[in-house]
């Protein structure tokens, strides 16, 4: 484990492979941590490839540097801890690679500041930048169901239910959002002491009201969250990874998501996946980033 100062956090992150090797960033998403990375990041680096992998803010060892700085959860907040990550780590071009919140932080960056990515891998979600000023729309209702999870942490129940069973529901979303994997209580446990971070529950909360306009984001990200309102294409190498099994946000026969990808674009299923795709598949999931070169 590591540490580096980067924006407004000490980012706690592995690395693994060559230090000279192509690097590529793995993101997780929640309620996930670094080790839903530890297959594909030793595949990667038997293939040479230097890997970073940081704990997102809310998550395990990684901290704010001031008690100031809000606790925000906001897509915007996700997209600029990776670059600060980047220029902290003086990589000037990486493939990014993610899912969920991770995928997130990793599509903004591919489409606000495609110099700095060679490849992208995105899983959970394709085109994964939210559409917040038309986020008051509903969906069909079995996806308003899927849902739940989200409308239940608006409310003050929701906060005080996550803070006291934080365990109990996150292993809940990852059986329901992954039903055909059959994961252990040692594999769980791993990751949810990661959830035992001073900031997981108010990041969480505040990611999930955000996104629907129910309350403001951090002043500080507004310029960029002017930016992902126009939602924005991507213009860089692609590839999207949809597990079929996808118990939260399965995949649809048409991709809507392909016209925001302008440039080579490939979407792939993963058979007996679900939402958890480079701890379900890591084979795939590293395939795909090693698709890149």
């Amino acid at each position: 484990m590591k540490t580096i100062v980067a924006g407004v956090l000490e980012v706690a992150y592995l690395e693994v492979g060559p230090a000279n090797g192509a690097p590529v960033i793995l993101l997780h998403g929640f309620p996930y941590d670094v080790h839903a990375y530890d297959d594909v990041a030793a595949r990667l680096a038997a293939a040479g490839r230097r890997g970073i992998v940081p704990y997102l803010r809310g998550y395990g060892p990684t901290r704010f540097l001031s008690a100031d700085t809000p606790r925000s959860g906001q897509q915007a907040a996700l997209g600029a801890d990776l670059l600060a990550l980047m220029d902290a780590l003086e990589i000037p071009k990486a493939v990014l690679a993610g899912y969920d919140w991770g995928g997130r932080a990793a599509c903004i960056v591919a489409a606000l500041w495609p110099e700095r990515v060679r490849g992208l891998v995105s899983s959970g979600s394709g085109y994964n930048i939210q559409d917040i000023p038309n986020a008051g729309k509903p969906l069909a209702p079995e996806q308003e169901h899927r849902f739940w999870y989200q409308y239940y942490f608006h409310s003050e129940r929701g906060r005080a239910g996550l803070t006291a069973n934080r365990r109990q529901l996150c292993r809940l979303l990852w059986r329901l959002w992954s039903p055909s994997w059959k994961f252990d209580d040692a594999a769980f446990e791993r990751s949810a002491v990661a959830f035992d971070n001073p900031d997981f529950v108010d990041v969480v909360v505040h990611s999930y009201r955000h996104r629907f306009g129910g309350i403001p984001g951090d002043p500080a990200y507004d310029a960029i969250e002017g930016r992902l309102a126009t939602q924005p294409d991507i213009a860089v190498p692609s590839i999207v990874l949809d597990g079929a099994d996808d118990g939260v946000d399965p995949p649809e026969a048409v991709d809507a998501d392909a016209p925001h990808f302008k440039g080579p674009y490939e979407r792939r299923a993963i058979a007996g996946a679900g939402h958890n795709l480079p701890q379900e598949a890591p084979e795939a999931f590293a395939e795909a980033v090693l698709a890149f070169g």
